[in-house]
């Protein structure tokens, strides 16, 4: 079945035992985590959580339901979770929900599905499951996310900070709640010791950057000049930049370009989509079309979803995991100039 955030939330908390499968879909796959963690939290610090791989799924499709039937090895409660899902996990899917019974709760994150998608279509068809589609906040949504993750940490938004935070973050939840717990940690602030959050101590721990920096990375990758973006990819390393807002507004674009190709593919006149792009943008948008083919567009989208996946994982590697995605992806454009 739909269900809004809200909704999601309620019944997560609750555990409810009527709902096996909650599916998160779409782009903000940091804000569909954060859910996902919450069902963690719910069952209590021992449950055990299994996670299993879409490619688990697509060789061995009953083992999602064996999964969410069996009794955890220490007899206390357990969840399953499925990051990076597709279509490949359709008949597990199909499999959990027909099956007669199902005990463990079952969360699914699958950011590159749309709403048209057969698994999503599956969910929302089923009344033993929550469906929602996740899309990153953006405008008074994203001042609004900032506003409510700085309370959790004892700090109160003043002025422009809630803006600026979404902005630097790219709206990306993970990154905001991590340069808010840095900022809470330097004004020793807490949920019982309140502070204010004001511009001084955004600019002495740095969550300042800006649209500018990050986007001559971007275009040094579309455009393919692999040294170019080295530069700048140093320069925002040194500046404690975290990667996520790069990726994310370098998936923005691309998103972008598939949807124009998709028009000219359809016979759509390039010069007049060009025109409807704004006009900083538009001399980069007819360079990135000559060099960025479908096929590509999707391979790179899909280069940075993984390295965004893996920049989510305990223990990870970081920048490293991004530059190395940012590089490929300059390569490929370079190959076509």
């Amino acid at each position: 079945m739909k269900a809004n955030a809200n909704q999601i939330r309620t019944a997560i908390d609750a555990v409810s035992p009527d709902v096996r499968l909650y599916l998160f879909h779409g782009p903000d796959e940091s804000g569909a985590r954060e859910l996902a963690a919450r069902l963690g939290r719910a069952l209590g610090p021992e449950a055990e959580r299994i996670d299993l791989e879409p490619a688990q799924l697509r060789s061995n499709p009953g083992l999602l339901a064996d999964e969410a039937a069996a009794l955890s090895l220490f007899g206390g409660a357990r969840h399953i979770r499925v990051a990076g899902a597709g279509e490949e996990s359709l008949e597990a899917l199909t499999l959990l929900l027909d099956a007669d019974r199902s005990g463990n709760p079952v969360v699914v994150l699958a950011p590159t599905l749309k709403a048209t998608a057969k698994v999503v279509k599956l969910a929302l068809a089923h009344q033993c499951a929550m469906c929602l589609a996740c899309y990153l906040p953006e405008g008074g949504d994203a001042d609004r996310l900032a506003t409510a993750i700085a309370r959790e940490h004892g700090l109160r938004t003043t002025g422009g900070t809630a803006a600026r935070l979404a902005a630097a973050s790219g709206g990306d939840r993970a990154v905001m709640t991590r340069e808010l717990e840095k900022l809470a940690l330097y004004l020793d602030a807490a949920p019982e010791r309140p502070r204010e959050l004001d511009d001084a101590a955004l600019d002495a721990v740095g969550a300042n950057l800006g649209d500018s920096e990050m986007s001559r990375a971007i275009e040094a990758a579309l455009d393919g000049y692999p040294d170019t973006l080295a530069d700048e990819l140093a320069g925002l390393a040194e500046a404690g930049v975290s990667p996520i807002p790069v990726l994310r507004q370098l998936a923005r674009r691309l998103i972008a370009l598939a949807e124009m190709q998709a028009d000219i593919d359809a016979g759509a006149d390039p010069k007049a989509l060009i025109e409807r792009v704004f006009f900083r943008e538009r001399a980069s948008t007819t360079r990135a079309l000559r060099l960025w083919d479908t096929a590509r567009i999707s391979d790179a989208i899909e280069r940075i979803r993984q390295a965004e996946r893996a920049i989510m994982l305990p223990n990870n590697p970081g920048n490293v995991v991004a530059d190395a995605a940012m590089t490929v992806i300059a390569r490929m454009a370079a190959r076509q100039r």
